[in-house]
């Protein structure tokens, strides 16, 4: 029994309903071929439906790779000497320069068997060209370290080509557009994961902080054996071999603390222009200023505290008086202790180049030491405290002294260009 909704009155039929017809109909064109593959494989429409959806994914992922290797090369690429081949891009040797980092092992694999068809020497050398080897080899070199994961690491450490640049310094653009892809690229570097994302102009200042925490401790396990110089197969002078592998180690270790040093740089920028920062500082701002309003705001209370802390101030500057009174007797052996301890510091830095075996680097010498009479000229006694705190470390002490140039720099008080080594 069907209920009418409330105010609505029942109808009824007028006139007898027409008898129904059977009327055959036929598929035609594509609509044919689909009822014919119906019919004959005994699919119902749900399961045919599901067949053609399944195929049309297939193929589109097909398509995606339909161009993998296609990409061409420049001349000068294709010029490259083949004993200098590390300093080709060798994800456009394999035309994967849109992947980079991406490309999979599979796609590399495909990417070099189109290389080979096509820069083989037997069909350069068939079309008329002669001694066309060379590309051909970085091709093979390109191959063995995208395949070789370690291999594969170091290059991708060295790959400027994947790194995404910060925008220009003091010119206008969207905060986020410009630094998240910056710091995406960044986070492939890091040994934590997961990376946590620049974020929106909606972020709350907890996740701000934490990304910002987060980039302020950035651990990356980028490397930089690539750019070794190749040590001699052969043991014939042993020595020359060593000498080429710490010349690599410490080459690696400078490398490594400028890259250290850039990432720094990168995330202090974006910090400085980050909008979110300057609201949080903002409200932080507005927040000081509303509890100083609140604390004014209690009348005699606030003027009780006044009081007592005028009397507790007087009471003090009372007692600082009679010990500044009993303690003048010893004044003038502290200020002679205080001036013998400056002078310890000041002989502790300016012999720390020599304590130090001259960081390694006796032939500048006298370069180092005229260097260290300068930066230690320049010190207040603060600094002078705390540099020669942390030159007594052997192994700190050239960190700490290019920290104190970097320093006395920023605040204007030594030009670097004056100092022969530490500049």
């Amino acid at each position: 029994m069907i209920v009418l909704p409330a105010g609505q009155a029942e109808t009824s039929a007028k006139a007898q309903v027409t008898a129904p017809i059977r009327r055959p109909i036929e598929p035609v064109g594509r609509f044919f071929l689909s009822h014919a593959t119906r019919t004959l494989r005994g699919h119902t429409w749900s399961e045919y439906e599901k067949i053609e959806a399944e195929k049309n994914v297939q193929q589109i992922e097909t398509n995606e790779d339909e161009d993998l290797g296609d990409e061409e090369q420049s001349e000068d690429l294709l010029a490259h000497d083949p004993r200098d081949w590390k300093t080709a891009d060798l994800y456009a040797v394999l035309g994967l320069s849109h992947l980079r980092w991406r490309a999979t092992e599979d796609q590399i694999r495909r990417a070099h068997r189109k290389q080979v068809l096509k820069h083989h020497p037997d069909k350069k050398s068939a079309s008329g060209g002669l001694d066309q080897d060379g590309f051909f080899k970085i091709i093979q070199k390109a191959f063995e370290v995208m395949l070789d994961s370690t291999k594969r690491l170091q290059f991708d450490s060295v790959d400027e080509g994947a790194d995404v640049l910060p925008p220009t310094p003091k010119s206008k653009y969207d905060f986020f557009e410009a630094w998240a892809p910056v710091f995406e690229s960044e986070s492939r570097f890091s040994k934590k994961k997961p990376v946590p994302s620049l974020g929106t102009l909606e972020s709350s200042k907890d996740e701000v902080d934490k990304f910002y925490s987060f980039w302020g401790k950035f651990d990356s396990w980028k490397t930089f054996e690539f750019k070794d110089e190749d040590v001699p197969d052969d043991t014939a002078n042993r020595d020359h071999k060593r000498y080429i592998e710490r010349k690599n180690v410490a080459a690696r270790k400078k490398l490594k603390q400028e890259d250290n040093k850039r990432v720094i740089d990168l995330v202090e920028r974006a910090y400085s222009e980050d909008p979110r920062i300057k609201m949080f500082k903002e409200a932080a701002k507005k927040e000081k200023e509303q509890k100083k309003w609140e604390r004014e705001a209690g009348s005699r209370k606030a003027a009780e505290e006044a009081a007592a802390k005028k009397a507790a101030e007087e009471e003090a500057a009372k007692k600082a008086a009679e010990e500044a009174a009993a303690s003048k007797v010893n004044s003038k052996k502290a200020k002679e202790a205080a001036k013998n301890a400056k002078k310890k510091q000041k002989r502790a830095i300016r012999g720390c180049g020599k304590d130090s075996d001259y960081f390694g680097d006796a032939g500048k010498s006298a370069d180092i030491d005229a260097d260290l009479d300068m930066i230690v000229d320049k010190l207040d006694d603060l600094q002078l405290a705390s540099v020669a705190g942390k030159v007594a470390d052997k192994s700190a002490a050239k960190a700490a002294i290019e920290e104190a140039v970097s320093e006395l720099s920023g605040a204007s008080k030594l030009d670097k260009s004056l100092l022969k080594y530490f500049n």
